[in-house]
């Protein structure tokens, strides 16, 4: 991956995606505290006027047409859409958690604070991905939502798809109670390399990102990166619902042809 700075603006690109992309920080936008500075997130309680600059900065560093970018209202759902354009009428298409097109110049763009980005590209058929995945979401297979509706419209084919799994909150940092526990033994079969246990206290921590992973390469996709960022113990750049008591903002991963 790879770490860049322009005109204030800080985001990572994945070294495997070929594709125009970013995840960015909370770096280099107008919004004041607790939403400081790129939030991007449009019901947190930031001025609306705040958010839409914070957007214009990070279309204006990508060269992306902001017009063209569609967005849905994130439900930590494993449903998927197929955006062909955006709502101009509202910001949002509909209610999901995944988003796919092979239309250029169309940003796919969603909003995270510890839920995991995943970034999909198919260099084959020309058609991109983006999913929004929460324990929830992760444990109803958003991820692979996004990846079957790829080759179910497009024709993708598993072994050409590339996925990138962004910042999200780490295991480390991720304790959870007894039903996510058994959502994971549900959904995998085993909790092996899933769940972690503290070795002070024993409680259990669920490991977003293997999940995820072991998820796409269990259905096919043999390439994934895995950024390893946590957002929790980061939160000088990038929100963290958790670590923030909710009090904060939303960064966002963008996509496009």
């Amino acid at each position: 991956m790879e770490r860049i700075e322009t005109n204030g603006l800080v985001y990572y690109q994945f070294n495997s995606l070929a594709v125009n992309h970013a995840v960015f920080t909370r770096h280099g936008g107008v919004s004041e505290a607790p939403w400081a500075s790129l939030n991007l997130g449009g019901n947190v309680g930031d001025s609306p006027e705040a958010v839409a600059e914070n957007y214009r900065r990070i279309y204006a560093a990508l060269d992306m047409d902001g017009s063209r970018s569609c967005s849905v209202w994130q439900v930590h759902s494993a449903d998927t859409i197929v955006a062909t354009a955006p709502t101009p009428e509202r910001g949002w298409i509909t209610h999901a958690d995944g988003m796919v097109t092979d239309q250029p110049a169309t940003p796919l763009v969603m909003r995270f604070a510890d839920c995991v980005p995943v970034l999909f590209h198919d260099p084959v058929q020309q058609a991109i991905g983006i999913a929004h995945a929460g324990w929830r979401g992760t444990l109803q297979g958003a991820g692979v939502s996004v990846l079957h509706k790829m080759i179910d419209t497009f024709g993708s084919r598993p072994s050409d798809i590339r996925a990138a799994i962004g910042p999200s909150i780490s295991a480390a940092c991720y304790q959870v109670g007894a039903e996510v526990v058994s959502a994971v033994e549900w959904y995998f079969g085993t909790t092996d390399g899933l769940i972690q246990y503290d070795p002070n206290d024993n409680t259990p921590h669920f490991d977003l990102w293997a999940a995820n992973a072991l998820d796409l390469r269990r259905n096919g996709v043999e390439q994934v990166e895995v950024m390893g960022i946590c957002t929790a113990s980061n939160t000088d750049d990038f929100f963290s619902h958790r670590a923030e008591s909710g009090k904060t903002g939303r960064f966002v991963a963008v996509i496009s042809l």
